[in-house]
């Protein structure tokens, strides 16, 4: 089981857990209540006596480690010494500080309760998992480069996991490969991107290394321009310092390209929590009385809609409507031109908006349906996104993440106009740090950045 398995599977075990254990000891302490009348503090008293002996119970077990996490059988294992530990600590518990006609009636009606509900959970567990990576689109399509035997090993291990990765095939370079039960496309490697293109495969393993070929390099570089990730299949001992990232599917070795914190569903999951959080923060104590103040003064100032929405290129480079307040006059060139210094199509109020990046706010719906961050590289017109890919190099590696309302190029000084290339590229070369470099405290620095920048000023601000 992969590290976004074992996260997503403990998540679903300790959010499961915590419910039926606190349910259960509701329901057992109602019906104890009627055949027995009990005082306010014996509740309080023992339902953290409830939870205390079940989480040291756990710990004892490692019922939440991701040595636990490695197969449905061994979660069953520890879930039952678990339960047994938890009854006899809270029996325990019971029996020296309550009475006796107390005591029975608590003890078999939570244990009998509990019991029932954590094998009903632990039961559907494995459907629910692969419920959840099929709706959450775990399933990604990957391809093979290289029909060896380390590629052969590869392919069986994304046939054994069906519910989260779809094998295509081998893009195979060798036309003599062996036969297999394994479909083998031969396919050059410069076709290998455009093929992966067109029939949608999200990731391509490689079991030829760079230094093995040096067409690798140039494949590399086409996939990250078509958001097609890359990653090898190598033995530990082969790896060079230019690469980052290792993981393991079982026992075989996999090298990312390049290192992608917010590739890992923990990281992703946190950095979504702390988007929901702070967006609703945003709507609790700002919008709900900025967005009607700041309606009534944009319809006051100019004709035309008080929100502003366009298509702009979003993370692996699909499009999604990005809303904000209106800041120009309707015109036929919002698509195409972006905003310059002193631009006639901007508004009187629309100067202030920009200048206090208050026109962006309405983006804080966008983070909470989900294709925008709070923290991200800024998301381009489409128009921008296929000009400046084919000028900048790398262009398209920040479409990797999901754009933000503000970023790491931003706080920094590239934001707004780029007037020249030169000016895309150290936008791009930040975006591309940022997604290397990501950590939950990062976000919060460049929000307070971000913060200190609006009450700074900023001169591209136009």
């Amino acid at each position: 089981m992969n590290n976004n398995n074992t996260y997503l599977l403990k998540l679903s075990l300790l959010c499961s857990d915590f419910a039926i254990i606190n349910f259960t000891y509701f329901i057992s302490y109602i019906i104890t209540s009627l055949i027995t009348k009990l005082h306010q503090a014996f509740f309080i008293e023992t339902i953290l006596a409830f939870n205390i002996s079940w989480l040291v119970s756990s710990l004892i077990t490692s019922l939440y480690s991701n040595y636990t996490m490695r197969t449905i059988e061994s979660v069953l294992r520890a879930t039952i010494q678990t339960t047994l530990l938890h009854f006899m600590f809270f029996s325990s518990f019971i029996l020296f500080f309550y009475s006796t006609h107390v005591k029975y009636n608590l003890l078999i009606v939570s244990s009998v309760l509990l019991i029932f509900l954590l094998s009903m959970s632990r039961i559907y567990l494995t459907y629910i998992i692969e419920f959840i990576a099929k709706k959450s689109r775990l399933n990604k399509r990957i391809a093979i480069v290289g029909h060896n035997e380390m590629g052969v090993k590869l392919a069986n291990y994304f046939i054994d996991h069906t519910s989260i990765y779809s094998f295509q095939g081998f893009l195979d370079v060798n036309p003599s490969a062996k036969e297999s039960q394994h479909e083998s496309i031969v396919r050059t490697l410069g076709d290998c991107v455009d093929y992966a293109v067109e029939n949608n495969i999200n990731e391509i393993y490689s079991t030829i290394l760079p230094d093995q070929n040096e067409a690798i390099q140039e494949l590399i570089e086409n996939a990250e321009k078509n958001c097609v990730r890359v990653k090898f299949v190598t033995p530990t001992n082969k790896l060079s310092s230019h690469f980052y990232q290792l993981e393991y599917f079982d026992n075989i070795p996999i090298v990312s390209h390049r290192p992608e914190p917010l590739h890992n569903l923990k990281n992703r999951l946190k950095k979504r929590i702390f988007d929901v959080l702070v967006s609703s923060l945003a709507f609790l104590f700002i919008l709900w009385w900025l967005v009607p103040i700041l309606a009534i003064i944009i319809k006051i100032n100019s004709k035309g809609p008080v929100f502003f929405s366009q298509l702009r290129s979003g993370r692996d480079n699909k499009s999604f409507l990005c809303f904000k307040f209106r800041s120009m006059t309707v015109n036929k060139e919002s698509n195409l031109l972006q905003a310059t210094k002193n631009d006639s199509r901007v508004t009187s109020v629309g100067r202030i908006l920009r200048k206090t990046s208050l026109d962006e706010f309405p983006q804080f719906f966008n983070v909470l349906i989900g294709n925008m961050s709070i923290v991200g590289p800024r998301p381009h017109m489409l128009k921008h996104t296929e000009e400046y890919s084919a000028l900048v190099d790398k262009y398209m590696v920040r479409q990797f993440m999901k754009p933000g309302i503000t970023g790491w190029a931003q706080v920094n000084g590239y934001r707004g106009e780029t007037s020249e290339t030169v000016m895309m590229e150290k936008r791009v070369e930040h975006d591309i740090w940022y997604m290397e470099n990501w950590s939950l405290m990062l976000d919060i620095k460049i929000i307070f950045m971000t913060i200190i920048s609006i009450f700074k000023g900023e001169p591209a601000a136009y």
